[in-house]
C-alpha cells in the first residue's frame, strides 16, 4: 500500500510539473514512404539500383514551428551490377539495408497557396544502419558463400516539396562504406493535432 501511494504521489507530481497553456499549437504525423535508391561513389562499383520503404513520426508544436523533430525507420534492398557477376567468381551479391534516423525538418513559407499549398522543406540528421550483404559465388571457384553484417553511422540531409499529405522528398545517405541517394513519395498522416 505504502509503494502504491508514492508512486501515484510522484505520478501527481510529474504530472503537474508542466505548465499547461491554451493555444498552444502541437502536432504528431505518421508517414509512410516508398521509392528507388541509387547507390554512389565506392558503393556504385558494386550494387545497382535498389529500392526501399521507410515508416517516420514527426512532432511539432507553436515553440519550435516551423521546424519539426522526426524519427524514420527503413528498409532498402540493393542488388548487384551485372558487370560484377561477369569480372568476378560471384553469382550474386546484395545488400539489405536496416535504417534508422533522427533528425529537424524545417518547412520554408509556401512556393503557392492557391488550390494546393506547396511549401519547399530541408531535412538533416543522424543515421545509423545494418546492411547485411549477401556473398555467393560461382559453383567450382572453391569460394564459400557467406554474409556479411555491417554497422554503420552517418547523417543524411535531404530536400523536397510538401503538399501537407502528400510529399516527394531526396534525400543524400552517408555511412562510410555506403553512400547513396533516396528518393521517396510519402503519404502523411495526421495522428494528433491540437490548438
Amino acid at each position: 500500500m505504502k509503494r502504491t501511494v508514492v508512486i501515484l504521489v510522484l505520478l501527481f507530481s510529474v504530472a503537474s510539473a508542466q505548465e499547461f497553456r491554451f493555444g498552444q499549437a502541437k502536432g504528431l504525423f505518421m508517414s509512410f514512404g516508398v521509392g528507388p535508391r541509387v547507390p554512389i561513389g565506392e558503393m556504385s562499383k558494386f550494387q545497382n539500383l535498389g529500392s526501399g520503404f521507410n515508416v517516420a513520426f514527426s512532432y511539432t508544436d507553436n515553440e519550435i514551428m516551423p521546424f519539426f523533430i522526426y524519427g524514420k525507420i527503413g528498409y532498402s534492398h540493393f542488388p548487384g551490377r551485372q558487370s560484377l557477376y561477369e569480372d568476378t567468381d560471384y553469382s550474386s551479391f546484395s545488400s539489405n539495408a536496416f535504417l534508422g534516423d533522427f533528425g529537424l525538418r524545417y518547412y520554408l513559407p509556401p512556393l503557392a497557396e492557391q488550390v494546393v499549398i506547396f511549401m519547399p522543406i530541408v531535412e538533416a540528421g543522424f543515421s545509423v544502419s545494418l546492411f547485411e550483404k549477401f556473398h555467393q559465388f560461382k559453383i567450382g571457384r572453391g569460394k564459400n558463400s557467406f554474409t556479411e553484417d555491417d554497422f554503420n553511422a552517418g547523417f543524411h540531409l535531404g530536400v523536397g516539396i510538401s503538399m501537407f499529405l502528400l510529399e516527394a522528398v531526396a534525400n543524400y545517405n552517408y555511412y562510410s562504406a555506403n553512400q547513396y541517394l533516396s528518393f521517396d513519395l510519402k503519404l502523411r498522416i495526421p495522428i494528433f493535432t491540437a490548438i
